[in-house]
């Protein structure tokens, strides 16, 4: 029998917003025996919102010595994982990733660097970062660009969208309320919000996601996902945590795929129309449940890699759409 909390949640296929008070009830009242009532119906409500499966890369133009604390990031200068290091890659070094991207059929290209971020649009550096991306958008006009960069001013924010950036990824990571608690105190959760406000503002699309795993509860993940519909974001990667030696995290219970077909499933009901993207974890921590959960709810994933991890490849990435009949 259909658990007659995600039959009434059916109300969604018809248009009608999930409520806050509703939500938590639904992600409080559901178990294991529903997770594929669940998830079929965030998929229906995907097919019906926000379409087929559009797949995105990454590159990483700036690796580690990061100042910030993030807790669960390789990237910190403050945990020894002993990842590669370096500074600013070079406008040619970057060309030649893109080219691999486009060459690919992959039309999403991720232009990724640590540290806080940038504030005074005449820093060297920023000025740096305008000048690729506009070889980049010369050279390969049909790649949408998404850069993710760090906290922003509100000067900063119109220079990214001057120089043809329409798509910017900021992460909440978890509910705004546990942020300094589970992720980082060397920034606030205001200041990301503001740096979305400032993108919106010059129009600019947002990707602004999290991480499952983290030692957050599952009403946390609702009020992620509620805090992403209030903000009006356009798409949302999707984590799951990878323990890093090194990192404060590094002894982080994993968790199951089932509680992630559940928090996934849930994303998607209360955000119907948004891009739900799949990255880290997803090869490493879920193995044999990926197609799983990429039927619920999911409409994007990161291919060819992360930033400090592996991936898979793209081709075998489009193999396994393919299999699934979601890619196109």
């Amino acid at each position: 029998m259909l658990n007659p909390l995600i039959a009434d949640a059916y109300r969604i296929l018809d248009g009608e917003t999930l409520t806050r008070e509703a939500a938590h009830k639904l992600a409080a009242g559901v178990g294991p025996e529903d997770i594929l009532d669940l998830a079929s119906l965030a998929n229906k409500v995907r097919a019906k919102y926000a379409g087929r499966i559009r797949p995105c890369s990454i590159l990483n133009a700036k690796s580690g010595v990061c100042s910030q604390d993030c807790r669960f990031c390789a990237q910190s200068a403050r945990h020894h994982t002993h990842i590669d290091t370096y500074p600013l890659l070079g406008r040619e070094e970057v060309l030649k990733a893109a080219g691999e991207v486009a060459e690919s059929g992959v039309a999403f290209f991720g232009y990724v660097t640590s540290g806080r971020g940038y504030t005074d649009p005449e820093e060297p550096e920023f000025r740096a970062i305008l000048e690729t991306l506009d070889a980049l958008h010369e050279a390969y006009p049909e790649l949408n660009l998404c850069v993710s960069i760090g906290i922003l001013s509100e000067a900063t924010a119109k220079a990214l969208a001057d120089h043809h950036v329409r798509r910017y990824n900021m992460n909440l990571q978890v509910a705004p309320q546990r942020y300094a608690e589970l992720i980082a105190t060397t920034h606030t959760i205001d200041e990301k919000i503001a740096t979305i406000r400032f993108l919106q503002q010059y129009g600019v699309a947002i990707c602004c996601g999290g991480i499952i795993g983290l030692g957050e509860t599952m009403a946390d993940r609702v009020e992620m996902a509620l805090a992403m519909r209030e903000l009006g974001v356009d798409g949302a990667p999707l984590n799951v945590l990878i323990p890093i030696p090194g990192t404060p995290l590094e002894r982080q219970p994993l968790i199951s795929a089932a509680e992630v077909a559940i928090s996934f499933a849930m994303i998607r009901l209360i955000n119907p129309a948004i891009m739900l993207k799949f990255a880290a974890g997803r090869e490493t921590m879920m193995k044999d449940f990926m197609g799983l959960l990429m039927l619920s709810g999911l409409n994007s994933l990161m291919t060819g890699g992360y930033l400090t991890t592996r991936g898979r490849t793209v081709a075998e990435d489009e193999a396994f759409l393919q299999q699934l009949e979601l890619f196109g």
